[in-house]
């Protein structure tokens, strides 16, 4: 198991993608820290190799105690995988401030706030891999969803700038960008969508299917899988990049 020694933290990673990528991880030998809100859905989830740890992403100080426990744990943080989001759609006129500070807080500051926090250990190592979790929205406008579409840009454009702060170090910074990944996020906006139009829940939810090119929902294994490529032999001058899982071109 090639990651056997390595210490992995996730954020978000009771459910969903994240649970996905902490199992892939844990599976080829690393040291997993799950992170969340809710200790109880974490430790339904946690076992070998997989541990949980309570944080909120929108708590600075949390983020940083946290990681600070999870080193003195386990040893310094080389694959950060800063998961947590909100994925919720309100068009422009029906938004207000306090909906889009909260988007960018746990989607963009979030994100920053746990890579700032798990560099300085992973610096004092000789290898090391940031795997972010953007959408297919960080790569093209999503509708209905301008503030969720700005978030995923805006960590988009934070992996490739640090991608380029560490140029030529040991260290590499990808995103992955899911389309509709069949989790529990999926689920709630089925209902949300047939609410708000009216349309029955098996059509809202082949809304979302028809937008992955191949017409199905993807699998969060499947975003597991590619997380544990960028970590594996033979990724490390994939450096900067924006991983597409759509079923297609985006």
């Amino acid at each position: 198991m090639e990651l056997t020694g390595k210490h992995a933290l996730i954020t978000g990673g009771g459910t969903g993608i994240g649970l996905a990528i902490a199992e892939a991880l844990a599976g080829a030998g690393a040291e997993v820290t799950i992170c969340g809100r809710r200790m109880e859905v974490l430790e339904e989830v946690a076992g070998a190799r997989m541990h949980p740890l309570v944080m909120d992403v929108t708590e600075p100080d949390q983020i940083f105690h946290g990681v600070a426990q999870a080193v003195a744990a386990r040893g310094p943080v080389q694959i950060c995988v800063p998961n947590a989001g909100i994925a919720e759609g309100r068009n422009i006129h029906k938004m207000d401030l306090a909906f889009w500070r909260g988007m960018m807080a746990t989607n963009l500051d979030g994100a920053m706030l746990t890579i700032q926090a798990c560099l300085p250990s992973m610096m004092e190592t000789d290898w090391g891999r940031v795997v972010a979790v953007s959408s297919i929205a960080g790569v093209r406008g999503l509708r209905g969803a301008p503030a969720y579409t700005a978030s995923k840009h805006g960590l988009i454009g934070l992996i490739r700038g640090l991608s380029e702060d560490f140029m030529g170090k040991p260290y590499t910074f990808n995103a992955l960008c899911p389309g509709y990944v069949d989790t529990e996020i999926v689920t709630r906006n089925t209902a949300a969508i047939s609410q708000k139009s009216g349309m029955s829940e098996a059509d809202a939810l082949n809304t979302m299917v028809r937008a992955n090119r191949h017409k199905r929902l993807i699998a969060a294994s499947e975003i597991g899988a590619a997380a544990l490529w960028l970590c594996g032999a033979g990724s490390s001058s994939v450096n900067g990049q924006t991983i597409q899982i759509a079923g297609g071109q985006v």
